[in-house]
């Protein structure tokens, strides 16, 4: 799907309007003069230097279009497909301990505290169940919803298009808060990741550049803080949001924006201590000493967290569409758009392994959970891999 000429003038003139990244992207890289194709890299030969056994696998049914990504709660995995599927599956057997059908097509999900299971359906209707796979509430939040919610401290949180945090008791579905964000001249029509921290805060983007802390339980604002600055003369190039989901190792939180700037600072405060021109949606990963990300190309460069000085940058995945990392141990891991997880070490960036988890993209962030790594691909493969 591309943006013409005149539709990119039209759009920039237009106010509060959401656009689909992909066309965002897709517009851009037409515009700079540089290839229209984007045609992905071979894959070299690689000589594992660990293996992934796969432990178990199993379905729960395509995301189609969608980015659904799964979640662990005690010792379960709950997951999610558009067509209304949600499922509790035991962590250990994959077996699934319960299926449950929503009865409207579903566009995130779910979120789950282990005792509150939630998902949304493409009309903005938060469905909720309990431990036992039963629908115990449903309440409409009268938006879209593309973010993964988030069950914590008793309360379910649901970011909606409209830029409206919604919080909503995890028991009855009763409103408790709303925490409004003023509405961006021109914003990503995308998810915009959350970050829970324990039962007290989450960390997320917004529009303009900037990432925040929120209250759980009542919805205030504790902080918000400016990673980057839209730059450029229209519109669409001065998008610049926050859209992935931040990360955070030890009390050092690091976030990423489109078309902007990544950067790290203080977790209590939101002080930065430094940030650096980059660009990406998939987001940034921790370990103790470095932050990971990868930008539009799929190039993906490792930064030392105390002072953003590039250790080392990857092109061997140029345009492979990579999707959001996990830091485990001295790896790094991260899916593509043909089904591939890929495994680089962490120090310097040298591609030690790869396995094929099946043949559709994996946009979600692998899980690592007692000893396993947790993979859902769009086509609805889930599968747990243990690292040997």
């Amino acid at each position: 799907m591309t943006l013409e000429i005149g539709a990119m003038k039209r759009l920039a003139r237009l106010a509060s309007t959401t656009i689909l990244l992909g066309v965002v992207v897709t517009a851009l890289i037409a515009c700079s003069g540089s290839s229209r194709v984007r045609k992905p890299s071979e894959l070299a030969a690689v000589t594992n230097q660990f293996d992934m056994q796969s432990v178990w696998s199993t379905s729960v049914g395509s995301s189609e279009g969608f980015n659904f990504h799964p979640v662990v709660a005690g010792d379960a995995v709950y997951a999610a497909s558009h067509r209304g599927n949600l499922a509790k599956i035991d962590l250990a057997t994959g077996n699934k301990v319960w299926e449950a059908s929503v009865p409207e097509r579903l566009s995130i999900g779910p979120g789950s505290d282990g005792r509150t299971t939630v998902a949304v359906s493409t009309r903005g209707t938060v469905y909720a169940y309990d431990d036992t796979g039963k629908q115990i509430w449903k309440v409409s939040v009268s938006s879209e919803v593309l973010s993964e919610p988030i069950v914590a401290g008793g309360v379910v949180i649901v970011r909606a298009l409209d830029n409206r945090f919604i919080g909503l008791d995890a028991q009855t579905g009763v409103r408790k808060w709303v925490y409004q964000r003023q509405q961006s001249a021109l914003s990503l029509r995308v998810g915009y990741g959350m970050l829970a921290i324990g039962n007290e805060v989450i960390v997320t983007g917004f529009a303009g550049g900037r990432f925040g802390m929120i209250a759980i339980a009542n919805g205030g604002l504790v902080w918000e803080t400016p990673v980057s600055f839209p730059k450029g003369f229209s519109e669409i190039e001065r998008l610049n949001d926050v859209t992935a989901k931040p990360s955070m190792e030890g009390e050092i939180i690091c976030a990423v924006s489109y078309q902007g700037r990544i950067g790290c600072g203080q977790a209590r405060t939101g002080n930065l201590l430094w940030f650096k021109d980059y660009s990406s949606y998939t987001g940034t990963s921790q370990s103790t000493e470095m932050v990971f990300s990868a930008n539009e190309k799929s190039y993906v460069t490792a930064f030392a967290t105390k002072d953003g000085t590039q250790v080392w940058e990857n092109t061997q995945l140029t345009f492979r569409d990579v999707g959001e990392s996990l830091a485990v141990g001295k790896v790094l891991l991260m899916g593509d758009a043909q089904g591939y997880v890929h495994a680089l070490a962490q120090a310097n960036g040298e591609m030690i392994a790869r396995i094929r988890h099946d043949s559709s993209p994996i946009s979600a962030a692998p899980i690592a959970v007692g000893g396993l790594i947790l993979i859902q691909s769009q086509g609805g493969k889930i599968a747990a891999y243990s690292p040997k």
